[in-house]
């Protein structure tokens, strides 16, 4: 089968439940597992960061879902009261569809990062009440603590590939970086 749309997914892992989102305004969806994933709004600037995030141009993220329902608010806000659901897990997952809307095969982590702040915003409008989550999640690069002048190396940006994008092959970006310890370069004489 061929892929007709994408789906976008938002899982955070907190102490007392896994929430789960999907960008967009239909209804729950359910995967293949039985996970119900709820219906949430993604505001255009979170898809920009999602996308830089994707790409490796950015080492933190700043989420915002809209339309999350009471119960889910209820029990995240008393995982935040309680101090568990700083550094908690986060991943954005794509799920390709066919031409009926059924998931055509297992999602796909794009991103994986910590949960580094939570903010809640609830408004009022003449039908209801509109609960709004602001995360901000960081991954392991933005994490690291590295001493003045030490150097990358490929061990440990492989490291940080593994965590960041589980599956995925090896990042490779800094191979020869072992092989230039030793090396003199000479700049030309004009």
């Amino acid at each position: 089968m061929a892929i007709k749309d994408l789906r976008i997914l938002v899982r955070l892992e907190c102490p007392s439940l896994t929430l789960r989102f999907w960008d967009g305004s239909s209804g729950p969806y359910i995967d293949d597992n039985g996970d119900v994933w709820r219906a949430a709004s993604l505001t255009d600037q979170a898809l920009d960061e999602i996308e830089m995030a994707i790409n490796g141009e950015s080492a933190s993220l700043t989420l915002v879902i809209s339309g999350c329902d009471k119960t889910t608010m209820d029990l995240a806000w008393a995982d935040y009261q309680a101090g568990e659901i700083v550094g908690s897990k986060m991943q954005i997952l794509t799920q390709a569809l066919d031409e009926d809307q059924a998931p055509d095969g297992d999602p796909e982590v794009q991103f994986t990062g910590k949960i580094d702040n939570l903010v809640w915003d609830n408004h009022a409008t003449d039908a209801a009440i509109i609960s709004t989550l602001q995360i901000t999640v960081v991954n392991r690069f933005a994490l690291r603590r590295m001493t003045s002048g030490s150097v990358l190396s490929d061990i440990d940006q492989k490291a940080r590939s593994a965590v960041l994008n589980p599956g995925a092959p090896a990042d490779r970006f800094l191979d020869r970086v072992a092989g230039l310890i030793n090396k003199t370069v000479r700049w030309p004489d004009w």
